[in-house]
């Protein structure tokens, strides 16, 4: 199978328009605010310049700590040739890749942002992997999908960029069957007080230096940072998970709260 633009039809049970209406609001954009109808070009342009070192600047601002949390966050969804995957806002493919390596079905990847979906692809064929994977230019807020195609639907590192979360959730639960689950890996808030003045400096300090080094866009990474600080703690993203519908909502912290997994099923 060759790796493939998917194209469904567009179904009469999307969320209504008005479920995603942001005009005449704000939003935040890292430390900024902005106009909402603004936020979704600004990440888009974010992201367009630091495609190309995206993986290299994941490995160097984590300390390569991201890939361990990606493999929990796999280990979590229980990969399964029965269960077909969407995985939003997916980037550069790193969940997508380690789903089907684990013998999980069909994934469909999506990210707004085309720019790291071309770098999905050339990984993809790289790493020879192009069975069961499909690609689509998507708005997490918005998906022109059926409802109920998946049995389980992921984001990872992605929900933070999107200007009305509360939407995009809406959105994740109506792509889940029945007895489906939704799982998202997001930056989080430090459980761990006395870590708190080394996160800051790393954050605020050492990142933008680092993207100004490698990625030649130290404003960029400031953004990055700045969206984690503003990013909901745990428990008010556990909440606004049960308001999107989901049941047996949950969350597990990661390296002492510097990221979490919450999870929830739609009934």
């Amino acid at each position: 199978m060759e790796l493939s633009l998917y194209a469904p039809l567009m179904s009469d049970n999307r969320a209504p328009a008005s479920a995603t209406s942001t005009t005449g609001s704000t939003t935040d954009f890292g430390f900024r605010t902005v106009p909402a109808s603004a936020k979704a070009g600004m990440v888009r342009a974010v992201f367009e310049s630091v495609a190309p070192r995206y993986d290299l600047m994941n490995d160097l601002m984590s300390f390569g700590l991201h890939r361990a949390w990606k493999r929990v966050l796999v280990t979590a969804l229980a990969p399964s040739p029965r269960r077909r995957l969407l995985d939003l806002a997916g980037g550069t493919g790193d969940i997508s890749f380690a789903w089907l390596e684990r013998g999980g079905g069909p994934v469909l990847l999506t990210d707004v942002n085309a720019a790291m979906l071309a770098e999905a692809r050339r990984r993809a064929i790289g790493r020879a992997l192009v069975g069961g994977l499909s690609f689509a230019v998507a708005d997490a807020e918005r998906l022109p999908f059926p409802a109920g195609g998946f049995e389980r639907v992921s984001i990872a590192f992605g929900l933070r960029n999107i200007t009305d979360k509360g939407a995009a959730l809406a959105e994740a639960h109506r792509m889940l069957r029945p007895g489906g689950w939704f799982f998202c890996l997001e930056f989080s808030r430090l459980a761990v007080a006395a870590l708190a003045p080394l996160y800051d400096a790393w954050s605020f300090r050492a990142l933008p230096a680092i993207g100004r080094l490698v990625a030649h866009d130290a404003g960029s990474y400031r953004y990055l940072a700045e969206s984690i600080r503003v990013f909901p703690p745990q428990e008010t993203l556990a909440s606004m998970l049960r308001e999107a519908g989901f049941a047996r909502v949950s969350f597990r912290n990661l390296s002492g709260g510097i990221v979490a997994i919450h999870q929830g099923m739609r009934r």
